[in-house]
């Protein structure tokens, strides 16, 4: 199948319907402003810097309208979008650029430093500043002017020809390009736009980053292929979410965790009015299922989903209807995409068998530059995500932990997450994670690192005896670790790699 641009036929279709705000740069656009200002960006892009199909431009930027019109505009010309983390240091952010090997640097002058200093290391053929006042290189505003508002010829773009490049989150070391290809965008727009049966009519107040498949797929594109609004955030900011979802009447919400807890925590949930919004959804880690009882509690039903950048990223979503009689479960595959459980010799896991999953269908064409890499994760067509997961006997699937992150103890398998769902009912518990540590009698042992609520005490007894009679014995943490914040990477994971090296040293007797 060959790619077709969707903005394009909806600014032919609803011209004047509302496609893109843009909260913070004072931007609303309808289906045709927005078409013309991308068509302006792709001749600029092809008829002034001569980049061709294939070639790569890399944006270091928080979230915009330019950033998502330079999406678009890769998109009607073939390009390639390499997406940089900004929260990332100048070496780290240098590892990216190298391996993309991008012809154009697109930055905000808010990383106007981080873009020099990746200029002295890298020879970039452009560079172009989005947001932001700097004294050097071509504004973005000046290359709208310069661009034709008819655009170029669509070139001919197979579904296999890959969009963007998204870095992983490097919570097992060095990051990895993942190849999103138009295919994945497409496929993940129609699973996701039956999922959460979306028309023209949703309101999606978009707030992850678009350096991550979240901040694409989770819901603008989608929300784009339906002919919806996408209202933009350049920063998550709770009180100024909840204003913005009772302004713009927003529909439709994607948070992860981290923000969930934040949101709460301010209490201020109340004070607006969030009742047009239909769905409430979260991914990037299981969310803790007191966590979600309390919200249920406010009349707020969490959906609960699973997903990779490997995967367009949509794997699972559960249903309004199963949400809060399967707390806890991420549901049913989407459209397109297969799943299954594998046990550590490949063979297929039957219900409430625990195993890693694996996904087909809708997945990644492979890692950039890194055939390696791809090769170890993509066997025989299915793609190994390293979580541990099982289904039920109705077919609803539940991620119990990254396959990684599991520990021995005396013999017998320990998922941390089953343990820190369990700390978290606790009153005290702000955010608690737990890592298997080296124990001389039971190979291993559990040990929690726990932040508190503001205006909590607890002790390492305490927390203890508290999981005493609520989870076996050999699961109950035999120490705990106090901290003020858990590290975290940019899409709100508990990166464990940097709790094991700080806190993992082992039990002594």
């Amino acid at each position: 199948m060959m790619h077709f641009d969707w903005l394009a036929r909806h600014a032919e279709r609803t011209p004047d319907k509302l496609a893109l705000v843009d909260v913070d740069g004072g931007l609303e656009l309808s289906y045709r402003q927005f078409n013309e200002r991308a068509n302006r960006l792709a001749t600029y892009l092809v008829d002034t810097l001569g980049l061709r199909r294939g070639d790569r431009i890399a944006v270091l930027a928080k979230n915009s309208a330019a950033y998502y019109e330079l999406y678009w505009a890769c998109g009607k010309t073939g390009v390639i979008l390499a997406a940089l983390n900004w929260r990332l240091a100048v070496p780290e952010l240098a590892y990216l650029v190298s391996d993309a090997a991008p012809k154009l640097l697109a930055y905000d002058s808010e990383f106007a430093d981080a873009a020099e200093a990746l200029q002295d290391g890298y020879d970039f053929e452009h560079a172009m500043r989005l947001i932001g006042e700097t004294a050097a290189d071509l504004t973005y505003e000046q290359a709208l002017e310069v661009g034709d508002p008819a655009g170029v010829p669509l070139p001919e773009l197979p579904y296999t020809d890959t969009w963007a490049i998204l870095y992983t989150s490097g919570t097992t070391g060095r990051p990895k390009g993942a190849k999103v290809t138009y295919g994945n965008c497409f496929y993940n727009a129609v699973g996701m736009g039956r999922a959460m049966d979306l028309t023209s009519q949703d309101i999606n107040l978009t707030m992850l980053p678009a350096f991550h498949s979240g901040g694409i797929g989770l819901y603008a594109f989608p929300v784009w292929h339906a002919g919806g609004t996408i209202v933009v955030m350049r920063n998550f900011d709770p009180e100024e979410m909840l204003r913005l979802i009772e302004k713009w009447q927003a529909t439709v919400i994607i948070l992860v965790p981290p923000m969930y807890l934040m949101l709460e925590q301010t209490g201020l949930i109340d004070k607006y009015d969030v009742s047009s919004i239909r769905a409430w959804t979260s991914g990037g880690s299981p969310l803790p299922v007191s966590l979600v009882e309390r919200y249920q509690a406010k009349g707020i039903i969490i959906r609960q989903g699973f997903g990779m950048t490997e995967t367009g990223p949509t794997v699972f979503l559960i249903t309004q209807q199963d949400a809060v009689r399967k707390a806890g479960s991420v549901g049913k595959p989407v459209l397109h995409t297969d799943v299954c459980i594998k046990d550590r010799e490949g063979n297929m896991l039957g219900p409430n068998e625990v195993g890693e999953l694996c996904i087909r269908g809708n997945i990644t064409s492979g890692y950039w530059n890194n055939e390696a890499a791809t090769g170890d994760a993509i066997v025989d067509g299915w793609l190994h995500s390293g979580d541990a997961a099982k289904y039920d006997d109705e077919g609803f699937y539940y991620i119990v932990d990254r396959w990684k992150d599991m520990y021995i103890s005396g013999g017998e398998n320990v998922y941390p997450a089953e343990v820190e769902q369990v700390i978290y009912q606790h009153e005290a518990i702000a955010e608690v994670a737990v890592i298997g540590v080296p124990h001389p009698k039971w190979q291993e042992t559990g040990r929690a690192i726990v932040a508190l609520k503001e205006g909590h005490s607890l002790t390492e007894g305490d927390l203890i005896a508290f999981c005493d009679g609520k989870l076996a014995r050999y699961k109950i943490p035999k120490s705990v670790v106090f901290v003020d914040a858990l590290p975290r990477n940019d899409i709100g994971k508990v990166v464990k790699r940097d709790l094991k090296e700080m806190f993992g040293e082992p039990v002594t007797e």
